[in-house]
């Protein structure tokens, strides 16, 4: 019996270095900036500013398959899979399109632009110059999956429609926890607003 414990408390040791370090690797990563225009009870709109991208699509709709082989890829090449073997600065969230074929999105720190970003050692890996743009935004906890992310896909659906405001039915998903982030994880579907909401 006191092995046992002995096991559970190295256990519990482990368990909350690992969310220690996970949350103090968050602190100073760059996020996509963003602000709120209006608070709703179950999503926010928001305005984007515009920023570069790096991205690859996956011909899948899985969200597991999508994210595994795109986050492999991308993370590749900011890891130093490049001409230059540069390393990039991780940034947050992790943006992946809700579509037949998922295109998975990391953002570029602010310093980089399209003349001075190494070539990828891949040609699948691309770059893209994603516009301002206002947004509606549904934010859920735990761990992402294809039904989770159809809910929340519907619910924002639903929540909009209650409200009147026309949406483009682009949807993405945004990932903010690495794999290891066991507590406090967050997720969000985001859909992209018709223009003549905006207006």
């Amino acid at each position: 019996m006191k092995v046992f414990y002995i096991i559970l408390t190295i256990v519990v040791i482990v368990f909350i270095c690992i969310q220690v370090f996970a949350m103090s690797s968050r602190n100073g990563i760059e996020s996509y900036p963003f602000k709120v225009v209006k608070a709703f009870e179950t999503f926010e709109i928001r305005t984007y500013e515009p920023r570069l991208f790096t991205s690859v699509t996956i011909n899948t709709n899985d969200y597991a398959v999508a994210s595994s082989n795109g986050f492999s890829k991308l993370a590749g090449y900011i890891f130093g899979g490049n001409e230059t073997n540069e390393k990039i600065a991780m940034t947050s969230p992790v943006a992946m399109s809700l579509e037949d074929s998922m295109t998975m999105m990391f953002l570029l720190p602010k310093t980089y632009n399209r003349d001075n970003l190494p070539k990828p050692n891949t040609s699948d890996i691309t770059f893209v110059d994603e516009p301002a743009k206002t947004v509606a935004v549904i934010t859920f906890g735990g761990w992402a999956n294809n039904e989770n992310i159809a809910q929340q896909k519907q619910l924002l659906i639903d929540a909009l429609s209650a409200e009147g405001i026309p949406h483009t039915g682009n949807f993405s998903f945004l990932g903010y926890n690495p794999p290891y982030d066991l507590v406090n994880r967050k997720n969000e579907v985001m859909v992209e607003l018709e223009p003549t909401f905006i207006d």
